[in-house]
């Protein structure tokens, strides 16, 4: 879709002349994310930097049909933030303002473009924290975060990113400005609406503002990397964790082969010198007293004393704790780094993935015959990252072609195990044909519903988590 020179001075005039680019190298970079299966093709990007110009250019494309894309930090891997159909792009990038914390209420205010590290950085001289963590934290937006409900790394012990944002500041496909329960605790006057656009993948409404919750730093905490020889024993060692009376921020598994993949494109070293099946890297809060240190190294004695784990590793330093943590979140970029892959991102009732990954080795693991599958997450919440790597000498178009075949097998014994297609990444353009697997027919209608009451025209994000 080309855009006609009168709507590019009206959207320049909306903003600003420098804050509207049609140049090829912004197009590409920002009409796509981190999926890598589908072209970029945006018309142009608007980079805004107060809610009102949002608001006047959703206005202004509405009064044209024109769809729109909103952008955050664009770390999405289900085509959620993809434009390649001509829409105009609507960067958040250049809304990064982060207000003064409130340390009474335990609350901040942030712009949509506000990277979740400078979040972070900003409440921990007071501490405090905005508890949403993940490998993608130095790039991603808050915006972005709250049209995912993004998880990550501490679900197990915070939850999802919809427990931790008080109030939204929303843009809507007309062009009004909402403001959506502020900075309130409590408010029990009708439908919650602040829900309705977290989670909606900027289909609903632009996110501009948000007001946080923020919880106290956590006290100092013990990472631990073991070795272990099954995945049973992965769910084992979980249960006697949470069993252990310790506070655990984080427990993520990994196989064998995401530990040399992060290891050989890194450069770092494995913690073990004998490879084992599967890893647990384990962050436990520190035992303030020096009975719950005693206790805790009774725990570990035992874990070794049962055969639970074959090795073990205890960062003695923050830098070591770092590094370990490397060695996780370090996986889905060293997996995308010279190769492309397949990325899935489901998730199971804890209580089904024992018999979930059995299934899954036994009988679509044959179907990956050739192919080499990574398979990582986190076991706390019951997220599974499943990954296929593309092997050498295999063109593209064979790959995809081959992978969204197996696909039809593997979104089935997921529906047969009560788990969801799609965990933390939404649903995009990627993952629209597998959603039936997830919601009923009546769901969906009603999804359907709410989009056409919101969005009638369909400017926002179109194409994405349904046609």
């Amino acid at each position: 879709m080309a855009l006609s020179s009168e709507f590019l001075q009206r959207l320049r005039e909306a903003t600003a002349r420098e804050r509207v680019s049609v140049e090829p190298a912004d197009l590409e970079a920002y009409g796509r994310d981190w999926t890598r299966v589908i072209l970029p093709a945006p018309s142009a990007v608007v980079f805004p930097e107060t809610t009102e110009e949002v608001a006047r250019v959703v206005k202004l494309c509405t009064a044209s049909k024109i769809p729109i894309v909103p952008s955050g930090g664009r770390t999405g891997l289900s085509g959620g933030a993809v434009a390649a159909n001509g829409e105009v792009v609507v960067s958040l990038s250049r809304m990064r303002r982060i207000d003064a914390v409130d340390t009474l209420a335990q609350t901040v205010r942030v712009q949509a473009g506000a990277v979740t590290q400078a979040v972070h950085e900003h409440c921990a001289p007071h501490g405090l924290t905005w508890p949403v963590d993940f490998a993608s934290k130095g790039s991603s937006q808050v915006g972005g975060n709250i049209s995912t409900n993004a998880g990550g790394v501490k679900v197990i012990r915070y939850g999802l990113t919809r427990h931790w944002v008080l109030g939204l500041q929303v843009v809507t496909a007309a062009g009004e400005i909402l403001e959506l329960n502020g900075a309130l605790e409590k408010n029990q006057t009708g439908l919650d609406l602040r829900q309705l656009y977290i989670g909606s993948e900027g289909t609903l409404g632009i996110v501009t503002e948000a007001t946080l919750k923020l919880a106290p730093l956590p006290n100092e905490s013990d990472v631990f990397f073991f070795a272990l020889e099954s995945f049973p024993k992965v769910l084992k060692l979980f249960s006697e964790a949470r069993m252990s009376g310790f506070v655990v921020n984080a427990f993520e598994m990994l196989g064998h082969n995401c530990l040399e993949s992060v290891v050989t494109h890194r450069k770092l070293r494995s913690p073990f010198a004998a490879a084992s099946p599967y890893y647990v890297l384990l962050e436990v809060e520190r035992p303030a007293s020096d009975d719950g240190r005693t206790r805790l190294e009774y725990w570990l004695e035992r874990l070794f004393g049962d055969s639970l784990v074959v090795d073990g590793a205890l960062a003695q330093s923050s830098a070591e704790a770092r590094g370990l943590w490397e060695l996780r979140e370090g996986i889905s970029e060293s997996l995308s780094a010279l190769h492309l892959v397949w990325k899935h991102d489901i998730s199971l009732p804890i209580a089904r993935l024992e018999g979930f990954v059995d299934e899954f080795l036994q009988t679509l693991g044959t179907t990956y015959q050739g192919f080499e599958l990574f398979l990582f997450g986190h076991i706390g919440d019951g997220n599974l990252h499943v990954n296929i790597r593309k092997p050498e000498g295999l063109a593209k178009d064979a790959f995809l072609e081959r992978c969204r075949a197996i696909d039809s097998g593997m979104f089935p014994l997921v529906h047969a195990h009560q788990g969801s297609v799609s965990a933390e990444h939404g649903i995009g353009l990627l993952k629209k044909h597998a959603l039936a697997f997830s919601r009923s027919p009546a769901e969906i209608a009603m999804m359907r519903a709410v989009k056409h009451l919101l969005d009638p025209n369909r400017i926002l994000n179109p194409g994405k988590i349904f046609d």
